[in-house]
């Protein structure tokens, strides 16, 4: 019988082609479901980034699979050969509730790949019902837990040595893992962790105290041997902060503490940072599920030395709501989720230029079934997007032909660059992505006609151009696939 898993954070109801002229660049992209989720079968309910390595994904499903606590899957990066790779195994309840089991419960954190191997968490099983850190070959055969997070009581706060609820995903320098628990260490508010592959030398890092964060529940970064990460609750105001900490453990400083919002849920510059951080030079991109001028939630950046916040982005609603996942980073364009909000209240993928300008709605989530909560793409995307070429791939949490969740991709065009020269407009694109076509229109109203700008394009510079006469009326121009 299909269960949802109880999950630690829920935000309230989970918690258009463009074109320039003249100057500027283009968008337009294909959505493609991958693949649609069955719970018994494949698992069900996937809110964690994707890897990619060759030409196949891997995941992790929270909830379904044989026991109905979770699996890891593969597949094709064009939705073909879908596997599970481990069924995670039953268990039962102990006297205070929690579910325990030999292996682990409900994975709701990305894979990380090193060689052969995958690594992961669970947010809850294992001996004492509050996750585990474990090994798998890709073939699936191997699994192996690392660690079993460990408790000596059950009663709120839950303090412990390790940490609990592991709820973001592992990152890797040669040998070494770092993490995040959400609950549990000495105050029963998280930690942050480090332990070797071969499951030996676990150390917790830091204990948060709630003045100093609570609750990291994003993924890590790791340059230069310092770790920044956010924490979604705790700090000045209880929104959250943003953390720097030496991958020793010394020298941990809060960066930025969110601050307090209105009875609207209304501030400056956001709460609840769910997701992890980006990082390009010195300056670092994440998002916070909530607050900003609507209350919907915020894209932010600020240095790695905690100056120069500023806001890139307010959710209004139409545009998506609730960003829970950290972004990717494409040049100077961000990519990322929206758990709801959009068009039917599904969620959204978005893009939005480093400085804030160029923010679009690259897909919004299609509505719903009230009585079966099937649709044709998914719904509600918990997890971050994994770019690789001009592809973004990621996981909705819900929809799909089962209602269990989906697995997607979505192509993006090459960047299309308009300059002016005495022959008129030139138009430039890569010559590295294949399939689309430059075509023009004479007005953006309802139903423009798109024709094909012919001659076709010559490659000079190792760019795909083409020559039009600047002459009769405006154009509008798009790659189209």
């Amino acid at each position: 019988m299909k269960t949802r898993i109880r999950y630690l954070f829920r935000l309230a109801a989970l918690v258009s082609v463009l074109s320039l002229a003249l100057t500027g660049r283009l968008e337009a992209q294909t959505f493609i479901t991958l693949h649609h989720l069955s719970f018994d079968s494949d698992g069900a309910y996937p809110e964690a980034d994707l890897i990619l390595s060759g030409n196949t994904l891997y995941g992790t499903a929270g909830s379904g699979g044989t026991s109905g606590v979770g699996t890891i899957f593969a597949l094709n990066s064009n939705g073909a050969d879908f596997t599970t790779l481990h069924s995670f195994s039953a268990g039962g309840h102990n006297s205070s509730d929690y579910y325990t089991n030999n292996d682990g419960a409900y994975p709701v954190t990305g894979l990380i790949l090193s060689g052969n191997s995958l690594y992961g968490m669970t947010r809850e099983g294992g001996g004492s019902g509050i996750g585990t850190i474990f090994k798998v070959n890709i073939d699936g055969t191997g699994f192996t837990n690392l660690h079993i997070f460990t408790t000596s009581k059950y009663s709120e706060p839950l303090t412990n040595s390790d940490g609990a609820y592991p709820r973001a995903g592992l990152i890797l320098s040669g040998n070494i893992l770092y993490g995040t628990a959400v609950s549990g260490g000495s105050s029963g508010s998280g930690t942050v962790f480090t332990l070797k592959t071969d499951g030996t030398g676990f150390t917790t890092l830091h204990n948060f105290t709630r003045s100093d964060g609570a609750r990291p529940a994003g993924d890590l970064i790791l340059t230069n041997n310092v770790l920044y990460g956010t924490a979604c609750q705790g700090g000045s105001s209880g929104n959250g902060v943003v953390f720097t900490v030496h991958a020793d453990g010394t020298g941990f400083t809060n960066l930025h503490h969110f601050s307090a919002t209105d009875l609207s849920g209304i501030n400056s510059d956001g709460s609840t940072p769910l997701g992890g951080l980006t990082l390009l030079g010195s300056t670092l991109y994440g998002t916070a599920a909530k607050g900003g001028t609507s209350g919907n939630g915020t894209v932010f950046k600020l240095g790695t030395d905690g100056m120069d916040f500023a806001t890139v982005h307010h959710f209004t609603g139409e545009d998506g709501t609730a960003p829970i996942a950290g972004l990717v980073l494409q040049g100077h364009t961000l990519y990322g989720t929206a758990g709801s909000g959009g068009s039917a209240g599904a969620g959204t993928l978005f893009r939005v230029n480093i400085d804030g300008t160029g923010f679009a709605n690259l897909h919004s989530f299609t509505a719903i079934s009230a009585t079966s909560s099937t649709n044709s793409d998914g719904a509600n995307p918990q997890g971050g997007l994994m770019l690789s070429g001009n592809t973004l791939f990621g996981t909705a949490l819900t929809g799909g032909g089962s209602g269990d969740g989906t697995v997607f991709s979505l192509l993006l065009p090459p960047q299309l660059t308009i300059v002016r020269s005495q022959a008129g407009l030139i138009l430039t694109w890569p010559t590295n992505v294949t399939g689309f076509t430059l075509q023009s229109t004479t007005n953006l109203v309802s139903n423009p006609l798109w024709t094909t700008v012919s001659p076709g394009p010559v490659v000079l510079n190792g760019q795909n151009t083409v020559t039009n006469a600047i002459s009769g009326a405006q154009q509008f121009y798009r790659l189209a696939p």
